[in-house]
């Protein structure tokens, strides 16, 4: 039943591509898609104007954007002539093999931070990078793709982790595992609080205890586990309020409350106000 927010993947294991357009990102102009797969993409020439889970960003030439699994993602705007590369990895590759650890630095990285911009060496290197991938991907064959598609998730993540990892050094920004693992908890959240809620859950999936989980989330962002979660399920439910049509029985389905009267009182709960008067809210 495709009643939440509109769900984007990727037909395949892996792509790389330029074939991002206008007409393309034109498509989710002015209403949210949740991204299922996951995207790295480099701009070298235009401008876009996004939302990344209600946050506004501005991307412009020589910036790399990492979306990760979970991301909410709206174009608002679309200037000049776009050239843009990109590499992504469906949802049933990263979740069928498993890729969490490989993506743990990563996730660090850019949770929060989904642009950085590159010198423009730095952006040409990485442009050599991403023909090269594109040349890979168009020169293989569907066997060849899917045993490649392992290396070129390593080394794409990787190489995402150094950029980043150099940048906030240079920035003097410093790292801890605890915030590490607070990230990686976060990223799990985005990719799964509408069929659990459970911090144990979460816990389990990082290989911690849950004692431990709420100690360094609370620690690292002054939030509850549960505060967390709940922020993701409320920006989803104001997301589809003021972004379609449905009906409030319907988001409340999508987002697997019990009952209508469960969500409304959830939704007013951290809000201050039913859902039907936040969707009439100007």
């Amino acid at each position: 039943m495709d009643n939440t927010i509109p769900k984007f993947d990727l037909p395949e294991n892996w792509l790389a591509g330029t074939d991002i357009s206008k007409e393309l990102l034109g498509l989710y102009k002015n209403y949210p898609v949740r991204l299922k797969c996951e995207i790295m993409a480099l701009c070298m020439d235009g401008e876009i104007e996004a939302s990344v889970n209600l946050n506004h960003i501005t991307v412009n030439k020589n910036d790399i954007i990492t979306l990760m699994p979970g991301s909410i993602f709206q174009i608002n705007d679309l200037n000049g002539d776009l050239k843009i590369y990109f590499v992504g990895f469906s949802s049933k590759y990263v979740e069928h093999n498993d890729k969490a650890k490989i993506m743990l630095d990563a996730i660090y990285s850019t949770l929060g931070k989904p642009k950085i911009s590159l010198s423009d060496k730095g952006a040409m290197m990485t442009e050599k990078y991403f023909k090269l991938l594109i040349d890979i991907y168009e020169m293989s064959d569907e066997k060849l793709k899917l045993e490649i598609a392992d290396n070129i998730f390593a080394d794409t993540h990787k190489g995402i982790s150094l950029i980043y990892k150099k940048k906030t050094d240079n920035e003097n920004v410093t790292s801890s595992k605890s915030e590490q693992l607070c990230k990686a908890f976060t990223q799990l959240v985005m990719q799964h609080y509408n069929d659990n809620r459970n911090v144990a859950w979460y816990a389990e999936k990082l290989g911690i205890t849950h004692a431990h989980l709420c100690s360094i989330v609370k620690q690292s962002t002054g939030k509850t586990c549960a505060d967390i979660i709940s922020s993701m399920v409320i920006m989803d439910a104001k997301s589809q309020l003021k972004s379609t049509h449905q009906s409030i029985q319907v988001i409340s389905d999508s987002l697997n409350f019990a009952n209508m009267s469960f969500f409304g009182k959830y939704f007013k709960r951290h809000v201050g106000m039913s859902p039907l008067e936040y969707r009439n809210k100007g």
